[in-house]
Order: structure tokens, then C-alpha cells, then sequence
């Protein structure tokens, strides 16, 4: 129900969790398309007051009333929860933005990348649009840009995930692992000493994470699936081939958690159907709006998640031509898979419903 300026009323569903805390910073700080904004969370979270775009606002329990009247909703919740809310959100009026994996491969729903395909926000006959996974995300600005002038064939993805990927109790089992290891100067430097200390302190079971993150890198993200793929894995090639309507795309991905808090890295390997140099690369990702390339070697400039936590645009460097493969660049891409990962293209997509929503 748009306000008397005619703007849209907006739900933000999962509010008090790690995403939906970033989705409220992101909504204090761009432009005001929003009417009323209500908070949404579970009933033990009702009653909590946050403050978005300088009002505290009471946040209120799940339940299909909230919905009337909202225009938009946004859900920053778990699958299943999506699963069963956002159709009853459907249901009440409102125009479903989803993050969670719960409708992103149904073929009614579909999958956005603003930069990328932004007029497919029109074509949701569910009334939900979903959000793409936080690793596909980390390289689709500036694969939809290479894309677009060449010609995308295959992808060959290395990922370095955050922490953050497996929620707040992935960032806390770092932190908690991190303490651990911290004053001793000699672990890593004997077979499984770093495992036996970390267990031995924070006990093995409870952890979100299948091997000590400290210290440690973990060649698995997400959850087993058929032929020793994993879910994060499948949804690199399943989601790259949706987003960019190349339904035949090659795609290899192996997924990796690394000791970072937030941002994921990506090693990327891309095959193009015709020529393309590094300088022609260079030009189109620079002239792509929401990329920022680092890459020179000799001032030391190329991303890290170090540098690139906190930002809102993908950062690209170290591309190079690559040696044996014709039609094929190597790059090293970053991104904060909690802003343009999650909660920031999110609201980019919810940006694009709203302008229906504006006065003729």
C-alpha cells in the first residue's frame, strides 16, 4: 500500500538475523524509495526495536497479517521458512524478493542479478523474484559484462568462501577457534596438532564446519550431493547458467571454506566463443557500473577480502591471458557476500519492483 508520496510499503522478513542486519544498514544509506518499512522476524524476536533509516521500529512476529498492505517483501530467512511464507506473502499482496535457495531453479521464478538481466524482475508469474547464492554472485557482475561483448562458453570457478557463508555460527566457531591458536607459535607444524587443539579446547561436534577453519582451509562448502559434488558447488554452475540464459554452459566449480570473516574470493577460469585480449577485458569491466578493477602488479594493486569487506561494488584483478587455452582469461574476483552477496542485491532487485510502484 503506497503512502501519500506514493511510495510502496516494505517488509523486511528476518530482520534481527546476520543478513537482515546488513539489509537495514543498506536501506539507511541509499535512496528513500520506501513508504513504510515493517520488521519482521520469529515470535521470539517480536517486540525487538531496531533502527532503520533513523527510526527505531518495533519488530514484529511472522504471521500472514503482516502482510497486508506491504507491496514488498523481502525475506532473508532460512529455505524452508521461505518455502512456506513467501506464498502466503504472494498471497496477501505483496511482491516476494527472496535470498534463500528456495525457488531460485523454479523455472516460474526468476533469478536476478540487477546488472546482469534486470528486466526479467517483470517476468515472475509466482510473484517472487529470488536472490542468487552469495558465491555465483561474488563473479556475476563481471562475468555478465565479459559476457555480453564475447561470448561466455565455460567456466572453471576456484572458490575461497568466508566464514560468514555458514551464518553467524560459522564466524563464531572462527573466532573461537582463532583464540585457540592464537599464542601458540608451534601449532601447524606437526600432523593433526592443530585439529587436537582446537578439539581439545572447543570439542569437535557443534561445529558448522567439518575440519578446524583456524589455521586450516576446508575443500568443502555446503552439503554432500550426488557423485561428490557438493550444494555450493551445483549451484555456481546451475545459477551462472540461469542468470545469464546460457543453458548449455560449461561450468566446473570446487568450493573452499578459508579463515576470512566476510567476503568471498574466486578463481576464475573463463573460455569465450570469440577473441578476447586483457586490454579490451580491462576496458569493458571498467566501463561495467558496479566492478572496480585492481590490477597492477608492480604498485602491489589486486583484491583481497581484506581491502574489499564493507564495499558494495565486485573488485576484479590479476587478469591475464591464458597460456594454453585459446579465447580464455584468468582473473581473481572478491566480493562481501553479505552486502552484494545477500543483502545488497536483494535490495537492488527490490529497487526495480518499486519503480512500478512510482507515480506515472
Amino acid at each position: 500500500m503506497t503512502d501519500s508520496h506514493g511510495k510502496p510499503t516494505l517488509a523486511v522478513v528476518g530482520a534481527t538475523g546476520a543478513v537482515g542486519s546488513v539489509m537495514l544498514r543498506i536501506l539507511s544509506t541509499r535512496e528513500d524509495v520506501w513508504g513504510e518499512i515493517r520488521l519482521v522476524a520469529s515470535a521470539r524476536s517480536a517486540g525487538k526495536k531496531l533502527v532503520c533509516r533513523g527510526r527505531e521500529i518495533e519488530v514484529r512476529a511472522l504471521a500472514p497479517e503482516v502482510f497486508d498492505g506491504v507491496d514488498v517483501a523481502m525475506f532473508d530467512v532460512p529455505d524452508e521458512i521461505s518455502a512456506e511464507w513467501a506464498p502466503i506473502a504472494v498471497s496477501r499482496g505483496a511482491v516476494v524478493v527472496d535470498n534463500s535457495g528456495a525457488f531460485r531453479m523454479d523455472p516460474a521464478v526468476p533469478l536476478v542479478v540487477p546488472e546482469v538481466n534486470p528486466a526479467q524482475v517483470r517476468n515472475r508469474p509466482k510473484g517472487i523474484i529470488a536472490n542468487p547464492n552469495c558465491t555465483t554472485l561474488t563473479m556475476m557482475d563481471a562475468m555478465g559484462a565479459l559476457h555480453r561483448q564475447w561470448g561466455l562458453t565455460e567456466l572453471v570457478v576456484a572458490s575461497y568462501q568466508a566464514a560468514s557463508g555458514a551464518g553467524q555460527p560459522g564466524v563464531d566457531r572462527l573466532y573461537d577457534e582463532l583464540e585457540v591458536v592464537a599464542g601458540d607459535r608451534s601449532l601447524g607444524q606437526g600432523t593433526g596438532d592443530v585439529r587436537r587443539a582446537i578439539e581439545g579446547k572447543l570439542g569437535g561436534e557443534g561445529s558448522p564446519f567439518p575440519a578446524p577453519l583456524a589455521l586450516n582451509v576446508i575443500p568443502w562448502a555446503g552439503s554432500a550431493k550426488d557423485d561428490g559434488w557438493t550444494s555450493e558447488e551445483l549451484k555456481v554452475r546451475n545459477e551462472s547458467r540461469k542468470i545469464l540464459g546460457i543453458p548449455n554452459l560449461k561450468v566446473s566449480a570446487t568450493c573452499v571454506r578459508v579463515p576470512v570473516v566476510t567476503t568471498h574470493s574466486l578463481a576464475v577460469h573463463a573460455v569465450f566463443q570469440n577473441p578476447v585480449s586483457v586490454t579490451e577485458a580491462l576496458k569493458a569491466l571498467h566501463d561495467a557500473p558496479s566492478v572496480v578493477v585492481l590490477d597492477d602488479l608492480e604498485a602491489g594493486e589486486f583484491p583481497t577480502p581484506a581491502d574489499v569487506v564493507g564495499s558494495d561494488p565486485t573488485f576484479v584483478g590479476r587478469i591475464r591471458q591464458a597460456l594454453d587455452f585459446p579465447n580464455a582469461l584468468d582473473l581473481f574476483v572478491c566480493g562481501d557476500n553479505l552486502r552484494k552477496g545477500a543483502a545488497l542485491n536483494t535490495a537492488q532487485i527490490a529497487e526495480l519492483v518499486a519503480e512500478e510502484f512510482s507515480p506515472r
